[in-house]
């Protein structure tokens, strides 16, 4: 199977049971003309994580790695009336291309970004009282998956769901040699998952227009 067999596959799911939409459209058009890099969740994985958060029942939503806003849009279009998400994005570019995307969905009273590294941003949000956080969704620089799931830990309840993306590497999360910080952000991060007692867990592969990759689900258990 190739790549091109793959888009196709998603393509065809896509049309149907996640088609184009028009703020979502948008957003993905403002952040190429911005220049951002196209790393963003494809629209078949944008509606899982709308649809996880729907199942959760989630009230109140952390984004770890904003981007263009792609997948914030998503997850807050999720929540109920009250609701509230707040993303952390450490590239000030980014931070106001989601900005300017999220506005342009109706979402500004629902969404708050906050600007800055998550090591900092993180600690200022359980200090404010933040929390706790029916879902979190990690989608940063991967060297930090270790310290994003401790503050996530923090930051939610028994009953709270924790997502980290991206975390096959091109397969390359098997191999214990690997040199990529990267590739060993991941493998801690997972690992780490499987020592916590509080956490129940499970990672899946995907295939799709983005490659190779997939994603841990971990479930706040105590």
């Amino acid at each position: 199977m190739s790549l091109e067999q793959w888009t196709k596959v998603d393509d065809y799911f896509n049309g149907l049971l996640a088609p184009s939409d028009p703020a979502l459209d948008a957003a993905l058009e403002h952040s190429e003309s911005a220049g951002l890099p196209p790393h963003q969740v494809a629209p078949n994985q944008g509606k899982l994580l709308h649809l996880l958060a729907r199942i959760q029942g989630a009230r109140t939503i952390l984004e770890i790695g904003t981007l263009g806003g792609y997948s914030t849009i998503w997850l807050a279009r999720a929540l109920p009336e009250g609701g509230r998400l707040v993303s952390l994005e450490a590239d000030p570019r980014c931070a106001e291309v989601a900005r300017e995307n999220v506005e342009r969905a109706g979402l500004g009273k629902v969404v708050e970004i906050r600007t800055g590294k998550a090591l900092e941003s993180l600690p200022r949000l359980a200090e404010e009282g933040g929390g706790p956080f029916d879902v979190v969704f990690i989608d940063a620089d991967k060297p930090g998956n270790p310290d994003y799931l401790a503050w996530a830990l923090r930051l939610t309840r028994p009953g709270s769901l924790i997502i980290g993306d991206n975390v096959v590497r091109d397969g390359e999360v098997a191999d214990p040699a690997s040199t990529d910080p990267r590739v060993q952000g991941v493998r801690r991060f997972t690992e780490l998952i499987a020592e916590e007692p509080r956490l129940t867990a499970t990672a899946v592969q995907t295939v799709g227009e983005k490659g190779y990759d997939g994603f841990a689900l971990a479930l706040v258990t105590g």
